[in-house]
């Protein structure tokens, strides 16, 4: 699900394979959203400790819970870490 925002030509339903979670514009931006989806591939935002909190609890870096469309993670330790390990051996 993270390509449909996460990387160029996603939320139109066909996400640029060549450029697989490297950010992209929001296309129907909704005030207070932000404008940008953040680039995961090679480096996700904040550190590893942040994401992973994210990944587990569905508190992001800034200590509040992310809005939708982004989904209230629960993920396992070992599972957000993995998440996290295969997103950075995305880099280019």
């Amino acid at each position: 699900m993270c390509e449909r925002c996460h990387s160029p030509g996603g939320a139109t339903g066909q996400p640029d394979p060549r450029r697989k979670l490297e950010g992209a514009p929001i296309l129907q931006p909704v005030q207070g959203w932000a404008i940008y989806a953040p680039r995961l591939a090679g480096r996700p935002p904040g550190t590893d400790e942040e994401f992973v909190r994210l990944l587990t609890t569905g508190i992001s870096r800034t200590g509040a819970s992310p809005r939708l469309p982004m989904p209230p993670f629960r993920m396992t330790k070992p599972d957000a870490e993995a998440v996290l390990a295969y997103l950075k051996s995305l880099r280019r």
